[in-house]
């Protein structure tokens, strides 16, 4: 059953015989009820179906459908734009920070939506937060997240349980002490692969190993930070 607002159905004229054919927002197409015409529908929204996990029971779809894998993460991105308006250098970063969660997840058991909007939020949560973040070394004043985080969430459709999982790693000061879960360990990796080399910028070779074994929290991330600052092979 469809937990959707009135909006979310519409009419749209048929463009052979101008009949209304009414839509729920989900639905690609459907036969004209006068001239029996199939008729799509140009204003589909999957937004909520690519994310949630009730979507197969709620859309008669199943999640793996590519169309609905089409990820909403380029709205969390545009959103995520509007946010930071003018401060290029950390969309960019955020962007890096998701390819980063992304080679992550390829290795690492955990859900793909809760580590991709986290990644991506997280700037919102640095660039709104009035004390910077520390490093690893030590715990930090935990901070109420911005309500603009938990906005856009919303905005897109995710689950409630999605949307304070999400929050709660946004928010987790960054010792990480009160919140270990594989989402959790993914987005600090991912975003410790972004800024490790402007914490420890002169970390002599030789204590790079041990440091990246107490930074890094999944055995991939290590890796790669290893492939990254010890090999050189890294981009």
């Amino acid at each position: 059953m469809r937990n959707w607002k009135p909006e979310d159905i519409f009419d749209i004229k048929c463009p052979w015989c101008k009949q209304d054919v009414e839509f729920w927002k989900d639905e690609p197409r459907r036969a004209c009820p006068a001239c029996r015409r199939d008729v799509r529908n140009p204003r589909i929204d999957l937004g909520c179906a690519k994310w949630c996990k009730s979507a197969a029971e709620c859309l008669g779809i199943t999640i793996e459908n590519p169309e609905i894998l089409a990820s909403v993460r380029e709205r969390l991105l545009a959103a995520l734009k509007d946010c930071l308006a003018g401060d290029e250098n950390r969309i960019e970063a955020a962007r890096r920070v998701l390819a980063n969660a992304e080679a992550l997840l390829e290795c690492e058991n955990a859900d793909a939506v809760v580590v991709k909007a986290a990644a991506i939020l997280r700037a919102v949560e640095t660039h709104e937060a009035k004390e910077p973040r520390g490093s690893a070394a030590g715990p930090l004043q935990e901070r109420e997240t911005p309500p603009m985080v938990r906005s856009i969430l919303e905005s897109v459709g995710l689950e409630a349980m999605v949307i304070e999982h999400v929050c709660r790693i946004v928010d987790s000061p960054y010792s990480g002490n009160d919140l270990d879960t594989p989402e959790f360990r993914i987005v600090w990796d991912a975003d410790w692969l972004e800024r490790f080399p402007t914490e420890f910028p002169k970390v002599r070779a030789e204590a790079l190993n041990k440091l990246i074994d107490g930074t890094f929290r999944t055995k991939k991330g290590q890796a790669m930070a290893r492939e990254k600052f010890i090999s050189g092979k890294g981009p």
